[in-house]
């Protein structure tokens, strides 16, 4: 997790337990009150737990504070809205968080991406994306809608071919190289990053393994305007939308933006990584 957010969520936990001592409760009186663990109201309180909105509610009433529900769901709401856990917004599958991300594309005119070590969702083929999102079911052993999820991913590439938004990806050649899929998969989708590169709303770079890099090509991120970053992490996704940190990955997009090639060089990169695959 964040700096930010452990420290969101330790205010939150000493909001919880000012509601406590206000009640003149122990911690032990309020977990029997509540019918929780000792130990749950402790985690809450130390910010070692994140509360869901249902705990907040029930601590509220359980404090004789009703009224300060609707402040605690606010801040939690405030502290979701930069880690957002992918137990939690997998609990129904990747078909809603695509339509989450769906959203926020058709809110935006240009779009900025970095991804190292995998092609965009934008750009993958179907059968590319069904390999990428049954890896990531095995991993956090969430709901199995994996067709649902590839058939959202491919209907919001439409925005791909609509004038007036526009999307500048930059790849670093090793997503172009890893075996995520098997290689005849791959090799579909290499010939689909060539043909990308004619489309008009596109600007596809790649940075080459040798080329010399202003940053380190660390985890991947979209840049929605200049209104909001989403960056990946295994745990969670991180939703930054304060100016400062948007402007931060926006230079780091920058820097790596200015480390890639473009056009016709960029499609010599691609065509080496269809090579070196046809060769293995």
């Amino acid at each position: 997790m964040t700096t930010d957010f452990q420290q969101a969520r330790a205010a939150l936990g000493a909001r919880l337990r000012e509601l406590r001592a206000e009640r003149g409760f122990t911690g032990r009186e309020l977990a029997s009150e509540l019918g929780w663990p000792q130990s749950k109201v402790s985690k809450l309180e130390t910010g070692r737990q994140t509360a869901t909105a249902d705990d907040l509610v029930a601590w509220a009433h359980g404090t004789g504070c009703p009224q300060a529900a609707e402040e605690l769901t606010s801040r939690l709401r405030s502290l979701e809205s930069r880690s957002r856990s992918w137990r939690r917004q997998l609990a129904a599958g990747d078909r809603p968080v695509q339509d989450t991300l769906t959203a926020e594309y058709e809110r935006s005119r240009v779009l900025r991406a970095w991804q190292g070590s995998m092609v965009v969702g934008m750009l993958q083929t179907a059968e590319y994306a069904r390999h990428v999102f049954s890896q990531y079911v095995d991993l956090h052993r969430s709901v199995r809608d994996v067709e649902e999820a590839v058939r959202a991913r491919v209907k919001r590439q439409e925005m791909l071919y609509v004038p007036g938004r526009t999307f500048h990806i930059v790849l670093w050649e090793a997503a172009l190289r890893a075996l995520v899929c098997p290689p005849a998969v791959l090799a579909a989708q290499l010939d689909r990053l060539s043909g990308v590169l004619g489309l008009d709303t596109v600007s596809l770079g790649i940075v080459p393994l040798g080329a010399p890099l202003g940053l380190p090509p660390a985890n991947a991120f979209w840049l929605y305007d200049d209104r909001l970053v989403i960056a990946e992490d295994w745990h969670a996704e991180l939703w930054l939308d304060d100016a400062e940190t948007v402007a931060v990955y926006g230079r780091v997009w920058q820097a790596l933006a200015d480390s890639a090639v473009y056009g016709a060089d960029a499609h010599r990169v691609i065509t080496r990584a269809r090579r070196a695959l046809d060769a293995s």
